[in-house]
């Protein structure tokens, strides 16, 4: 049977180390328990803080055997420092000689008071001996030393280790002797406040679907087989050319493209926990906490290796420190580059994905060689892709007369959440024109063109902003990509 309230106080002290009255309660506890080293180390805390802690004191010298500073027991000494001889019925008669039994008795107080004992007040009996009902020690019955009270407490409830790594805020003691309930809810809240703090902030899923269930884009999925799955499918040629088998990808293009979609088929393919981190997930009004959030994250997936740990909008998070105006941001990019590669970092098997719209605005040591050291653009959804879209956001919809390939065609530019908003007002129209009448009709291709005079591709001012980087600022050849889909799109 374990002590609930030792693990509740265990926990309680660790939050407030310096509460001197926690850990004298604390100290007390382990002592009831049995475990005297661990009390007395707790009270020579308490007793460092505060030397005059009265309960403290009395608790040390309960433990230690200690005596306590008390005038009325000290000995008295005479002036030449040696102990003076104990008076008593039976003492020497100066020049004469001694009563009976009185040379004995004075030889054994003699003896018994260089041991250290206290035989010094039994009183002699008639006969000249020591009476029996006074005294004290060796004599002494050996069970009225016994404190049952404890052997019984040791024997129904097994000691538990000081510190518990894991405590059970809902478990509740019967006996929680000095705390009344209310004390001990509290001390159960500060437990159960205590877990959920320590758990990172994010869910640790496993993904299904695969780069077979992302439509079209062959030249991403290619892209993605060479420089991230493929080496890691194949770890002894990696290592024949000396490979890591960590490190991140950074997917980014317009907004609405499926770069989150693309992260969990990655993990799917990888067989691998896929961690998703967002801003809220991170970002904390308490000073330290951030930091602390993105530490726990990184440990959550080094736990669950091999494992997948996705940093959505990483701009936000990993944003350039020289136009960051607040000192807490900085911090957080700080923590962010230690943890993907700092000097006790180990992150053999996690897989640092990031997805972001503005790869511009991403602190330059996150895209150097070692953390997000490849990059892979991606773009709108062509022609197969815009089919495989159409059709999953069709399917399960009552439809007639939907020309598929003239919407593809008609579509050219739209991202993926421009396609499902497209098949969205479809469908409301229609669903309309069926709430009029009673009865369903089926969407049409009429539906589809009325939907396309309202729904326009969302993807125009991430281009202006993709022109400028083309043209301007991809000296070191980063985003040859981009200026080849520029030029395509004949926007440069």
């Amino acid at each position: 049977m374990s002590d609930p309230l030792l693990n509740s106080l265990a926990t309680a002290v660790n939050a407030s180390p310096n509460d001197v009255e926690l850990r004298t309660l604390y100290a007390a506890r382990l002592a009831d328990a049995g475990e005297r080293d661990s009390a007395v180390g707790q009270v020579l805390v308490v007793l460092n803080q505060q030397p005059q802690h009265g309960a403290a004191n009395e608790l040390f010298a309960k433990l230690t055997g200690a005596p306590q500073q008390n005038s009325q027991q000290a000995s008295p000494t005479s002036q030449d420092g040696s102990r003076p001889q104990p008076t008593g019925p039976a003492q020497h008669q100066a020049g004469g000689p001694s009563q009976p039994g009185s040379a004995d008795q004075s030889s054994s107080v003699d003896q018994s008071d260089s041991a250290g004992r206290s035989d010094s007040t039994s009183q002699p009996d008639s006969t000249g001996h020591p009476d029996s009902t006074t005294q004290s020690g060796n004599d002494s019955n050996p069970a009225d030393d016994v404190d049952w009270r404890k052997l019984e407490y040791e024997i129904n409830n097994p000691t538990l280790p000081p510190f518990i790594i894991n405590p059970d805020p809902n478990s509740r003691a019967q006996d929680f002797g000095m705390l009344n309930d209310n004390q001990i809810e509290q001390l159960n809240e500060q437990v159960a406040e205590w877990k959920e703090e320590s758990v990172a902030p994010t869910e640790v899923t496993k993904e299904s679907i695969t780069l077979k269930d992302v439509g079209g884009l062959a030249q991403v999925k290619q892209r993605i087989h060479e420089s991230f799955l493929d080496p890691m499918a194949n770890p002894e040629i990696a290592k024949a050319f000396k490979k890591s088998l960590r490190g991140g990808l950074l997917l980014y293009g317009p907004p609405g493209c499926g770069k989150t979609f693309i992260a969990r088929a990655i993990a799917g393919e990888l067989g691998a926990s896929f961690i998703s981190v967002t801003l809220a997930d991170v970002l904390s009004k308490w000073l330290g906490e951030s930091e602390g959030n993105i530490h726990k994250t990184f440990m959550e997936a080094r736990q669950k290796a091999p494992a997948v740990l996705f940093l959505d909008e990483i701009d936000a998070v990993g944003g350039k420190r020289s136009s960051q105006q607040s000192q807490h941001l900085r911090s957080v990019v700080n923590q962010l580059l230690m943890e993907m590669d700092g000097v006790d970092n180990q992150n053999e098997g996690v897989y640092v994905l990031a997805a972001t719209n503005m790869p511009w605005d991403v602190d330059s040591a996150l895209l150097r060689p070692g953390r997000f050291d490849r990059m892979v653009l991606v773009l709108p959804p062509d022609e197969p892709a815009r089919e495989a879209i159409l059709q999953l956001h069709l399917r399960d919809r009552p439809i007639e007369g939907i020309d598929l390939e003239k919407l593809v065609r008609l579509t050219d530019g739209f991202s993926g959440a421009d396609l499902q908003h497209l098949t969205d007002t479809a469908a409301e129209k229609a669903m309309a024109d069926s709430l009029k009448t009673g009865q369903v009709r089926p969407i049409n291709m009429k539906d589809m063109q009325r939907a396309l005079k309202e729904v326009k591709p969302s993807i125009g001012p991430w281009m202006d902003s993709a022109r400028n980087v083309a043209t301007y600022a991809n000296n070191d050849g980063r985003y040859d990509d981009l200026v080849d889909y520029v030029r395509k799109s004949k926007r440069l």
